[in-house]
């Protein structure tokens, strides 16, 4: 035997949650009212109101069982969600009501009208066909014992209209509550959908407002903070701020925000954070849209402007030095070239062959810092390419030992592994040339034979290739180191103090970074490689 469809009751979806629970408890709450009202009117001898026949035992039973029936189903279908149920529920209510109205005279009686109600609520909790089933019912109800009745007691023509209209009146309920109930559904869903909305905002928002680099504080008019975002506690060294005075910490903002607002034109002054040690820049707006006068703080750190402000500089020192570089690169090489061949007079003593010696010297110096000017105000698009790291060193240092004189020395250290990063191979290998260099330059101020060493291996907590130039010498002044990798900073006389800003740039410029790690007996410059995947 084939197997027979599912019910439709099963197909028919009806509301969920808290909207159904209260649809349910009003649907019980009509019907124990019902029940209720009809027990009460039985009890005080009013049922004359109700009879148009001699059914009053009947529906002094019915009116009984009615009330009794509604209670058990109060209490143990409470808040049933089962299509199946809700129709059973509504359809045992529509036949009760049916059993009364033919108790209770008929079209006469008031119960017809309780039928409607009955239809129109089962409605709520049903729908599409399965609900106008709840309505068909009750309209043959209606329909049909009346034209029962009709046979002991003859009715009016007027009385088969008014059964005709209760009966158009279930469907119209029906079809009238199913569409006002899909309207509510439609804008309850709505409404979920923009709140899911705003509470997506709203997280996305605090989510910005949190990863900002400005600080930002929000201030009732008792100056008690409301809100701190997380560069705001780092930058005035707090753990947590929410719900606290701000004067209470930092009298200084305070004192900037009353003169602010005397006087919201005046720019506000700068204050140092003892915590931090660091130099903040306050601006103020305030949100008159808000009830609660509150005032919006930004917290910028100073070092960072200044540090923005120092890299437009070096653009435009950039562009500006570039052109004038090309100028005096034509004359100084004359210079050069006239210095080479008057030295090379047999004429020339001691003395002019050292004065035409250190006209070479210096013309060489300026022409250094010419190169290193025009590598930074032309400085080539980087092409990063997949390098093993472990053969091209190796290479390199094969190289470097080549060029090197009996006074420098170099040491090469590869850990195991396979160690690979994304580097442009030429950059790399100027990078390289200035770091050894400077660590030879700084190792012969303590010994007579300069040397460097090279370290290569990978970096156990951040698991990247990681590449260490060592050296010797007397190593860096904590107050020297702030201003290693700064332009034209040099302690030697002989350099340009390019070498390191370059270096650094071009390590950034691969997606890598250049520190400096202060030793007891030397220093340390360190590679910090990216990882060794291409992105897709």
């Amino acid at each position: 035997m084939s197997k027979a469809p599912a019910p439709v009751i099963a197909e028919t979806p009806s509301p969920g949650g808290k909207q159904a629970q209260r649809l349910l408890r009003l649907y019980h709450l009509y019907r124990l009212s019902v029940g209720i009202t009809l027990v009460l009117l039985i009890s005080s001898n009013m049922d004359n109101q109700l009879l148009t026949s001699a059914n009053d035992d009947l529906l002094r039973s019915g009116s009984w069982l009615y009330l009794v029936l509604n209670i058990l189903l109060v209490v143990f279908f409470e808040n049933t969600r089962r299509p199946a149920q809700l129709f059973s529920l509504a359809l045992l209510d529509v036949l009760l009501l049916c059993g009364l109205f033919y108790a209770a005279g008929g079209i006469a009686s008031a119960i017809g009208n309780l039928l409607i109600v009955s239809v129109a609520i089962g409605n709520t909790l049903l729908r599409g066909r399965i609900g106008l089933l709840i309505a068909a019912v009750g309209a043959l109800g209606i329909v049909g014992l009346s034209f029962l009745l009709s046979f002991s007691h003859p009715a009016s023509p007027n009385d088969y209209l008014q059964v005709g209209t209760l009966g158009a009146l279930c469907f119209a309920a029906a079809l009238l509550v199913q569409g006002l109930i899909r309207r509510l559904e439609v804008s309850e869903t709505l409404a979920e959908q923009r709140a899911s909305e705003v509470v997506g905002l709203e997280t996305l928002n605090a989510l910005i407002l949190q990863r900002m680099r400005t600080g930002i504080l929000v201030l009732d008019d008792q100056q008690r903070v409301q809100l701190a975002n997380h560069s705001a506690l780092t930058l005035l060294g707090c753990e947590r701020l929410e719900g606290r005075r701000i004067d209470d910490h930092f009298p200084a903002l305070v004192e900037r925000l009353h003169l602010w607002l005397n006087n919201p034109t005046l720019r506000p002054q700068s204050l140092k954070i003892a915590s931090s040690g660091l130099e903040l820049q306050p601006s103020f707006i305030s949100l008159d849209t808000n009830p609660n006068h509150q005032t919006l703080v930004f917290l910028e750190d100073l070092a960072q402007i200044a540090q923005q402000a120092q890299q437009l500089k070096l653009v435009a020192l950039g562009r500006l030095t570039a052109g004038i570089a090309h100028e005096i690169r034509n004359p100084l090489g004359a210079i050069s070239h006239a210095a080479q061949l008057l030295r090379e007079s047999e004429e020339l003593n001691g003395a002019d062959r050292r004065l035409t010696q250190i006209i070479q010297d210096h013309s060489q110096r300026m022409n250094r810092v010419i190169e290193n000017v025009l590598q930074l105000s032309r400085r080539q698009q980087t092409v990063p390419q997949r390098l093993d790291l472990r053969p091209w060193l190796e290479q390199f240092v094969a190289e470097t030992r080549e060029g090197a004189t009996e006074r420098q020395q170099i040491h090469l250290s590869i850990a195991s592994g396979d160690i690979k990063t994304l580097m442009d191979p030429n950059q790399l290998h100027q990078i390289l040339d200035n770091l050894i260099r400077n660590a030879w330059r700084h190792s012969a101020l303590n010994h007579d034979q300069a040397q460097v060493w090279l370290a290569l291996f990978v970096d156990p907590n951040s698991q990247l290739p990681t590449l260490e130039v060592i050296d010797d010498g007397p190593g860096v002044t904590p107050d020297h180191q702030a201003q290693l990798f700064e332009p034209f900073f040099t302690t030697s006389h002989q350099g340009t103090g390019l070498g390191l800003y370059l270096s650094r740039e071009l390590c950034e410029s691969n997606q890598a970074r250049l520190d400096f790690k202060p030793r007891q007996d030397g220093g340390c410059f360190r590679i910090t490689f990216a990882h060794g995947r291409k992105q897709g």
